[in-house]
């Protein structure tokens, strides 16, 4: 299969998730995410924006849901998202009722092992509780809070090729990749590579990042898309 690349739109206001979609798109990105900073800041407004001015293209709505799983689903799938994010450190009930939720209005199920005690063993928990896709996600304040310890930070690389040989659904890294290393995913066997903060928002400020934002998109979506991973 081809990778796909996903932005992820970390920002909080629509207005400029807006603009960096567009831009994004224009690049050569196929999947849109709301992140969980845009849904904090506006919620379904913000997924219907994203739906309406791009009506055919997959947006993930990153919920990271830990409750209440069926109805967070059901309302993100009916104001247009096509994925939906639920945690593996979620009572086993609620990612069954996203799972059902995603079946009943057709969205597909994302889920992230963020905070696994075993990352290999919460992703393969995933699969078999239903998730059509793994998050292998090691979190924003987990590699600050390692950094400043003094201690090497953790890198979703570092147990990728085990988490993707533990699952046979397609997988995504996340959580501190340099540019180079979310080029190298689909070389891990991981075809979904999300483009996030810091290589397009910045990470402190919530905001595009500065620079030639499209062009530099456009040389990693085409290096992205020339590699090639096996189906799944």
């Amino acid at each position: 299969m081809q990778p796909v690349v996903q932005i992820s739109l970390d920002l909080t206001n629509i207005d400029e998730a807006l603009e960096t979609a567009a831009l994004a798109m224009r690049a050569g990105v196929d999947w849109l995410e709301a992140g969980t900073p845009l849904i904090l800041a506006e919620g379904l407004h913000g997924v219907r924006a994203l739906r309406e001015a791009f009506p055919e293209t997959p947006i993930v709505a990153d919920l990271k849901t830990m409750d209440g799983g069926h109805l967070e689903a059901e309302m993100m799938a009916k104001a247009g998202a096509t994925h939906v994010v639920v945690m593996a450190r979620a009572h086993p009930e609620t990612i069954k009722c996203v799972v059902q939720a995603g079946a009943d209005f057709g969205c597909k199920v994302m889920g992230d092992n963020l905070g696994c005690p075993d990352m290999v063993e919460g992703a393969r928990f995933l699969e078999e509780h239903g998730c059509d896709y793994v998050i292998h996600h090691i979190g924003y304040d987990e590699r600050r809070g390692i950094a400043a310890a003094g201690n090497r930070m953790p890198n979703p690389l570092d147990e990728l090729k085990e988490v993707v040989n533990a699952v046979s659904v397609p997988v995504q890294a996340v959580g501190g990749l340099t540019l180079e290393q979310a080029v190298q995913c689909p070389q891990f066997g991981a075809p979904l590579v999300v483009l996030g903060a810091p290589l397009t928002i910045d990470a402190d400020a919530f905001k595009t990042a500065d620079g030639d934002l499209e062009g530099s998109l456009r040389m990693i979506c085409e290096a992205i898309h020339a590699q090639d991973v096996p189906d799944f």
